[in-house]
């Protein structure tokens, strides 16, 4: 008997949004199992979204007036709920977007390792106590919450970026309408269940909407109107993002954008190669290259070029590919239209390109079969992973974020010029260089536009007190995770309180010093 698909639906100020009329139901597979069905979402409206802010917004005060040490406990807790169920978390992760399941239960910790950095920051939402100009008077700083925060997220790591948002958003004080990906929608309400039961949050402090992104951008043009949206913070497409930025800013606001990226990897002369290749596969194809933070091309120096293709290629080929309950690199695309949109990528691949890394390319099939494909490649949206040497700096394939088992290879013959071709597709999310001389990291991390860069290490990989973020198409400079993101969540208030008696005015009533500007030794 066939598995039964679980019925999503949004939850607004605690209850069930029943559905509408209007309202669209859209049906998800299991991308490793397309016969297994795994939800049936009801995709709610526009003004759903925007009812949604309202609730928010009326239960964000009585939240905020929660002592914030208590709000940090709440953290805690799901921090623990979290834990005792990691891995039916992680299984549905598996299940729902094909990631490999190790990859999923590493995911799952990332929510774990933000309720525990968090935990602790409601003891430490510190203002400052400022000297005055003038006499009995004190200056004072605080931190106070945004207000109502809408959380829109992607379905490629589809538990631990929302933690990313959601968990300092609520520990700051401020409530949330949070939009999942809605081919992650079994695995968002998963999280949202543990975090509403371990935090015991008040309705309407946390709730989440399934919508398509049409519904969802008009809702949150009607809350901005309406007054009852303070921050949107938004994992997504480069040019989603930029409409996003163009709406908050019509409304004088700075939307949190953690965008696309086409990351590169520079590898020296001096390079350890095989390290080099390790990380080069772990960024390029884990995933099966469906990440914002996954190598989008290498910059190998012309000296070492050969030697290093060589080794990458071998790597590759040898990779376990397939079914990711299993011990394999990378599993199916995350769904089919990211399957679509992957063969758009493979069309840039030009006569001057060379690939490698597979044999064959496009989806693992019986008749374009892969070596030691793991499990049944018919089942699900499996592809080569696919190596693409001689790419140039005008290609399409150089030029945009290929979301996807694909790699370019380039090269170079000095560092300014490898600083100049990982700066020009105009992404600046991560970076890496291999080498073991000081002078060519400090030279890479001074000249590369990247928010973050690594050393002998992959472009993917990120930890949970550690800024993450980036620039150009990448971001608009805000940062996620560490206390760098409590500045996204938190508005600053300053407070001057004087006790003279008498109005003192900063600037003019201040006593003035009398120095001798003539007097020499």
């Amino acid at each position: 008997m066939a598995a039964q698909p679980v019925s999503v639906r949004s939850i607004v100020g605690g209850s069930v949004v029943e559905p509408g009329p209007d309202d669209r139901v859209l049906k998800s597979a299991n991308p490793s199992h397309l016969d297994q069905p795994i939800a049936e979402v009801t995709l709610a409206s526009a003004e759903t979204f925007a009812r949604a802010c309202r609730v928010a917004t009326d239960a964000q005060r009585t939240w905020a007036d929660v002592p914030a040490p208590i709000r940090g406990r709440a953290i805690a807790t799901i921090g623990r709920l979290v834990e005792a169920n990691a891995d039916r978390l992680a299984r549905i992760v598996t299940e729902e977007i094909g990631k490999p399941y190790a990859e999923a239960l590493g995911e799952v910790r990332e929510i774990i390792d933000t309720c525990d950095f968090f935990l602790g920051e409601g003891r430490r939402l510190y203002g400052q106590t400022v000297p005055s100009e003038v006499p009995d008077k004190n200056l004072f700083t605080f931190r106070n919450p945004v207000g109502t925060v809408a959380v829109i997220t992607a379905g490629n790591f589809p538990v631990a970026v929302p933690s990313w948002y959601i968990v300092p958003a609520l520990l700051t004080g401020n409530s949330v309408v949070w939009k999942p990906a809605e081919y992650s929608a079994k695995a968002a309400q998963a999280f949202y269940e543990i975090f509403v039961r371990g935090g015991g949050l008040p309705d309407g402090v946390l709730n989440i909407v399934h919508a398509d992104g049409a519904a969802t951008f008009a809702g949150l043009e009607m809350a901005l109107a309406e007054g009852t949206l303070d921050k949107i913070g938004f994992t997504g497409s480069s040019v989603v993002g930029s409409k996003i930025g163009e709406l908050t800013g019509r409304y004088v606001q700075s939307a949190c954008l953690e965008l696309g990226g086409k990351n590169p990897m520079v590898v020296c002369p001096d390079a350890d190669l095989d390290l080099a290749v390790e990380g080069a596969l772990f960024a390029g194809f884990g995933t099966g290259g469906q990440r914002c933070t996954s190598l989008g091309t290498v910059i190998v120096h012309e000296s070492v070029h050969d030697e290093f293709l060589r080794r990458f290629d071998a790597a590759t080929r040898a990779a376990a590919v397939g079914d990711p309950t299993k011990d394999v690199l990378y599993g199916p695309m995350l769904a089919p239209k990211f399957a679509d949109t992957y063969e758009k990528y493979l069309g840039w691949i030009a006569p001057h390109h060379t690939v490698y890394g597979s044999t064959g390319t496009g989806r693992i099939s019986a008749s374009n079969p892969r070596a030691g494909f793991v499990g049944d490649p018919e089942a699900g949206l499996f592809y080569h992973p696919v190596i693409v040497d001689g790419v140039r700096p005008d290609d399409e394939l150089f030029m945009n974020e290929t979301f996807g088992p694909i790699v370019g290879v380039t090269t170079y013959r000095d560092l300014d010029e490898a600083i100049r071709l990982g700066n020009k597709p105009g992404y600046g999310l991560s970076s890496s260089i291999y080498t073991n001389d000081p002078k060519s990291v400090f030279t890479f991390r001074r000249g590369i536009s990247a928010g973050m860069v690594s050393v002998n290490n992959s472009t993917s990989g990120a930890e949970a007190h550690l800024p993450f973020g980036g620039n150009g198409k990448s971001g608009n400079g805000s940062r996620q995770s560490g206390m760098w993101v409590l500045d996204q969540f938190t508005r600053w208030q300053a407070m001057n309180w004087d006790y003279s008696g008498k109005l003192q005015k900063a600037q003019m009533d201040i006593v003035e010093m009398t120095p001798d500007m003539d007097f020499r030794l």
